[in-house]
């Protein structure tokens, strides 16, 4: 009976493969082979991305409000230190991408633009350093408009954390000396009018 099955398996062999049955024996010997390699080089692969992945999905620590804060002090926010939030601005708005740090950290493709106002750059899609800034004075409406797309993306997705404080320019600083110094009466004003009061009571007498 087994030697009858036998035979029948082998005319099925050769009839439906064309092939010897040592050499279809052989090449499926082959196969189960290549396939337990493959399985074990693509196991070993898994392990050892596991722990990265792991690390990967820890949760971010949640925002922390910094209020009112300098161009500089934003600097320190970049992503070069690990321990710190990641933050970028946009129209004076500071927003924590920590959680978009493939992107917006060392390395990533908008690394330039986290701890900046970004904002002249994204309205123009620069990455020029003379464009890392929130300056956005002489934009075209086609500009203002994408810088627009960009700030509703970001209040969407990510939070606010702080402002950039506003630099004193020296207008401000002309104004308010101007104003001081119009307040306080000048000598010259004070003697005259004490020699007027003297040569008053000079005529009385």
């Amino acid at each position: 009976m087994a030697l009858q099955l036998w035979e029948t398996l082998k005319e099925a062999i050769v009839a439906y493969t064309g092939l010897s049955p040592a050499t279809f024996f052989t090449l499926l010997a082959l196969l189960v082979a290549i396939y337990h390699v493959i399985s074990g080089l693509f196991g070993s692969s898994d392990n050892h991305q596991t722990p990265r992945n792991m690390e990967e999905m820890q949760p971010l620590a949640p925002p922390v409000q910094l209020g009112e804060i300098t161009e500089d002090e934003l600097k320190q926010y970049d992503g070069t230190d690990s321990t710190k939030p990641l933050l970028m601005a946009i129209k004076g708005q500071i927003y924590d991408v920590s959680q978009s740090r493939m992107f917006y950290g060392p390395g990533g493709p908008y690394a330039l633009f986290a701890g900046k106002d970004a904002s002249r750059a994204l309205a123009k899609m620069s990455f020029e350093d003379k464009d890392l800034t929130g300056d956005i004075s002489g934009l075209g409406p086609f500009e203002l408009d994408a810088l627009q797309d960009w700030e509703y993306k970001f209040m969407s997705k990510y939070v606010t954390v702080g402002t950039i404080k506003k630099a004193e320019t020296d207008g401000e600083a002309t104004g308010e000396t101007t104003k001081a110094a119009e307040d306080i009466p000048s000598e010259s004003s004070a003697v005259k009018s004490e020699e007027t009061s003297t040569s008053a009571e000079a005529k009385q007498e």
